[in-house]
């Protein structure tokens, strides 16, 4: 049995199916090559060492996988089909991941470096999203009478067509989910471009399709360089609808293709969320939520709070306690039980932290835990401790995204203050309020300019609630809602006269 290293052996089927290589796309319901013969490779970020090869699809690989997404849309009859009928195979594909979910949390973790308890998370939200959106999909009306005097007149709703998805390498099987199930239940035909750093689970997924039985060319899975594959579906002219996830320089570019051939695009981007802590709360139990908040996934969390403003009267305290609680993290390799956080995703992400702490302190940052590069035994991978900042929002650690474990602390006065402070952003994805006065929390909340705002937690993601950004955050809608299911249909009004001789 091959391992990634002495200490840590890999399943059966995770050793097969990254010894198969290089690993192929799925298009049409077949495993097919780069019309360039061009190979990849990706690698575990825990260790250095290469994973496994995959193909890499040039432009006219995404043409065709996108003409083989709008044939099967057309000639499957996925779009047609009774909606309980459509679930019942989007079921079946939820059973298979779950049978699965083993190999596709290991493959999850040792690609992406994310510990494998957060990994096998991420599958179980995964499987839970498709089984939701499945369930939902039965209960939509799809047409609604309208009351209007002098006419008969209701509003049909039809599934859009070819819908393209680009998801990033921090959260792959999440975001598919979010992503493809409510466009999938709703009757689309999908093609989805993975991340070229963690392009396996998605890979494995689109085989697992092909056993549940969903038609060919209905789900499409097309890895390949941003620059070239992603590029090339963003532009693509018989695309329906277009999903991105990702950085808002590359959102914008997304947009421009988008806009050119007038495709409606929802983009879920970057953040640089608050956290409010007023002196009421419960510092030991808030410090740790905090504390594990922005060690998740090494902090490459899009929503994480990474601004940390705290009353004063508590700043002291709770700083302290923050530094003692992250001095304490457990780094080390992703598959490791006793690991807490694993490492970044490759070299770029940790020499761009790295860069960010030097150019925060250079800027006038306090440094009240240092960070830096960590050292794991035995391992050659890319691993950064954890690091507090502190001082004037104005500095850049304060104002730009970083993506790794590290945040940045103010102090505020009072509750107007803070509100301010929280706002002081171009983003607008997520913040949090920490208080024991309810009523507060709540008014708080209500003020930060966010697609999301929570109380007394941070990262929450509930079933039934839109989830979304603003400014440079996002635009186009949420995931995890019933009008995100709403957004994979399009809307057509019909209308009589009563009055038949009307023109």
């Amino acid at each position: 049995m091959s391992t990634i290293s002495s200490s840590i052996q890999l399943l059966p089927e995770v050793e097969e199916f990254l010894s198969n290589g290089p690993i192929k796309a799925v298009v049409g319901g077949k495993e097919v090559s780069s019309s360039g013969n061009e190979i990849h490779a990706t690698i575990d970020p825990g260790s250095g060492e290469t994973l496994a090869e995959f193909v890499a699809l040039q432009d006219s690989d995404i043409d065709e996988a996108v003409i083989v997404a709008a044939k099967a849309f057309r000639q499957t009859g996925w779009g047609k089909m009774p909606a309980s009928e459509r679930s019942a195979l989007l079921q079946k594909l939820a059973d298979l991941m779950d049978e699965k979910k083993e190999v596709l949390a290991q493959l999850e973790s040792i690609d992406c470096g994310k510990v494998h308890s957060q990994a096998l998370g991420d599958i179980e939200g995964c499987i839970s999203t498709f089984r939701n959106f499945a369930d939902a999909a039965i209960s939509i009306e799809l047409s609604t009478s309208l009351n209007v005097k002098g006419h008969e007149a209701r509003v049909v709703r039809h599934p859009w067509g070819v819908c393209g998805f680009i998801v990033p390498w921090n959260f792959p099987m999440i975001l598919l989910g979010w992503g493809l199930a409510p466009a999938l239940a709703a009757g689309n035909t999908v093609v989805l471009k993975p991340a070229e750093d963690t392009p396996l689970s998605a890979l494995y997924f689109g085989r697992l399709a092909k056993q549940a039985g969903i038609p060919d060319g209905v789900i499409n899975i097309v890895p390949g360089l941003g620059e070239v594959a992603g590029a090339a579906l963003a532009n693509h002219p018989e695309l329906k609808r277009m999903s991105f996830t990702g950085s808002p320089e590359v959102g914008q570019l997304v947009a421009e293709s988008c806009g050119k051939n007038l495709t409606p695009v929802k983009l879920e981007l970057g953040g640089k969320g608050a956290a409010v802590v007023f002196d009421d709360v419960n510092i030991e139990e808030t410090a740790q939520k905090l504390v594990d908040a922005i060690t998740f996934h090494a902090g490459q969390v899009c929503c994480d709070a990474t601004r940390w403003l705290i009353h004063k009267n508590i700043y002291s305290q709770f700083a302290d306690e923050c530094v003692a609680r992250l001095q304490k993290i457990r780094i080390g390799h992703e598959l490791d039980s006793k690991t807490q956080m694993g490492p970044v995703v490759n070299k770029v992400q940790l020499d761009r932290i790295l860069g960010f702490l030097k150019r925060g302190s250079s800027d006038g940052a306090d440094t009240l835990l240092e960070g830096g590069a960590a050292e794991v035994e035995g391992r050659n991978g890319f691993y950064v401790k954890p690091a507090l900042l502190a001082g004037g929002l104005d500095n850049v650690a304060a104002c730009q995204e970083i993506f790794g474990p590290v945040a940045f602390l103010s102090s505020f006065d009072n509750e107007e203050q803070a509100i301010e402070m929280a706002n002081n952003t171009d983003y607008g994805l997520a913040n949090s309020v920490w208080s024991a006065d309810l009523t507060r929390c709540n008014r708080v909340a209500e003020a930060m300019v966010a697609g999301n705002s929570w109380i007394n937690a941070h990262n929450v993601f509930a079933y039934g609630v839109p989830y979304g950004g603003v400014n440079k955050s996002g635009m186009g809608g949420g995931v995890n809602s019933i009008e995100t299911l709403m957004d994979y249909y399009r809307t057509q009004s019909v209308v009589r006269p009563l009055d038949s001789l009307s023109h």
